[in-house]
């Protein structure tokens, strides 16, 4: 699917005013006498998702008209603009002006990612209403984040019928030729071979061509490194500590970590920034067999610690550990992690805000700053320190799951960082579904967090 402006060159265009509900009457009072007739007799409010066309006397539009609420309503949602471009029928516009408020790169992204559906089961309805890239806006840029944001949703939405680590390794293999990178790939046995023992105890109960596997990808020759590590349970029954089947249901989904690294992967080759960037992708399938990691087991870690299994249906963060510790040993300038990692997290932000854990108030800074300017909200959550005797189990160095269910996602983020080996290290636990649709955002996958870093990342590396 290709979320791209149009054409200025590809014909006759409508004519697009957007139109605020503290300006509306004085921009309506301004139009031709035909126009405001139109516009009183039909009652058209420009309430956030509103649009109207405005025909001549023939019938043809000569102009359209899309609501953008007011400062409150704006408030309560992101990319208003999108909501109008919805209701739009099949067209080509062209923005007059510009907005009442608000940014209009991050409007015209919106305009874009309203386009997104995933039809590889059941085909779209085809046509929509398509954007000319608006004077000032940086057309590869917001094509870039767009291409990334639909990469991202089609790996989230595809079911794991279609999407095991076998897929997962392909879809990485294809980024990687479109760009010019490098993937490698250590699979099943080898995993033991090269030491990444907690990958393989997870995935090695799958199917043989469900096999574990770590996927790295590496691109770029200069400047500051950048390593991505993403989780990728490509399904999650939960091991022998069974998830019942409605915490099932989405389980697909267990790999928007993965997904959300690799649309930012694609942003940022897209773009050529000018760093190197490599992404790790521990891939598995948390399946049940004679062969499945029990309750009870005591695994040692790429870096020498021992944990003991409490819940194997807390496998995120093992087979994380694995491929963060690995990531650590080429000490890169900044090491990120994303995975949908705790239900905690959900109940804690919801589903809309991205929770991030760290320790570098310069990344904390130019995030916050990042988020906010590209309508990808995050919030800051605390590596907090006397939480730290929680995932001390005694019997083995960490415990993958503390008993009592308090400060789930806090005591995860800690896990995490044991195996990041005091480099400069930021850790995001997104949920990557949209439960209900909005603009921009359909019911489904969606990336979370990566425009954010995006926007950050040339103060963060200094690029």
């Amino acid at each position: 699917m290709s979320l791209t402006f149009a054409s200025a060159e590809g014909g006759p265009s409508i004519p697009l005013h957007v139109v605020d509900s503290d300006s509306y009457e004085a921009w309506r009072d301004a139009q031709t006498q035909s126009a405001r007739t139109y516009l009183i007799a039909t009652g058209f409010k420009p309430t956030i998702g509103k649009s109207i066309l405005i025909p001549d006397a023939s019938g043809a539009p000569v102009m359209a008209v899309a609501g953008f609420g007011t400062p409150q309503t704006r408030a309560r949602g992101r990319f208003a603009l999108a909501a109008a471009a919805a209701t739009l029928p099949a067209g080509t516009y062209a923005l007059v002006g510009t907005l009442p408020a608000g940014d209009l790169e991050t409007e015209a992204l919106g305009w874009l990612l309203a386009q997104y559906a995933f039809d590889r089961y059941a085909k779209s309805s085809g046509a929509t209403a398509q954007l000319i890239c608006p004077p000032g806006v940086d057309a590869a840029k917001v094509e870039a984040m767009a291409a990334g944001e639909a990469l991202t949703r089609d790996l989230i939405n595809t079911p794991a019928s279609d999407m095991g680590p076998q897929e997962l390794e392909d879809a990485t293999r294809a980024l990687a030729l479109n760009y010019g990178a490098i993937c490698t790939v250590t699979k099943g046995a080898a995993l033991l071979e090269q030491n990444f023992p907690m990958i393989h105890a997870v995935g090695r109960a799958a199917a043989e061509h469900r096999a574990p596997r770590l996927i790295d990808m590496r691109w770029g020759s200069e400047g500051p490194t950048l390593t991505l590590v993403g989780k990728g349970v490509c399904f999650d029954t939960g091991g022998l500590n069974l998830k019942p089947g409605g915490s099932m249901a989405l389980m697909k989904k267990d790999m928007g970590g993965s997904a959300t690294v690799l649309g930012l992967a694609q942003m940022i080759m897209a773009l050529n920034l000018p760093l190197q960037l490599r992404v790790l992708i521990p891939a598995v399938e948390n399946a049940v067999s004679g062969d499945s990691f029990r309750p009870g087991d005591i695994l040692t870690a790429r870096n020498g610690l021992t944990v003991e299994i409490n819940n194997t249906d807390a496998e995120g963060r093992l087979v994380l550990a694995d491929a963060l510790a690995f990531g650590s040993e080429d000490n890169p300038d900044m090491i990120l992690s994303m995975a949908t990692l705790t239900g905690a997290a959900r109940v804690a932000v919801g589903p809309d805000l991205s929770p991030y854990y760290t320790d570098d108030a310069g990344f904390v800074s130019a995030l916050e700053t990042a988020a906010t300017s590209v309508a990808d909200p995050v919030w800051r959550m605390p590596f907090w320190e006397p939480y730290e005797k929680m995932i001390e189990p005694g019997i083995a160095d960490l415990d993958n799951a503390p008993s009592g269910g308090f400060a789930g996602s806090i005591t995860a983020a800690l896990f995490l960082r044991r195996f990041a080996k005091d480099q400069r290290y930021a850790h995001f636990d997104i949920y990557g579904w949209n439960p209900t649709p909005s603009p921009a955002r359909p019911k489904g996958g969606v990336g979370m967090g990566a425009r954010a870093i995006l926007a950050a990342l040339p103060e963060v590396l200094s690029l």
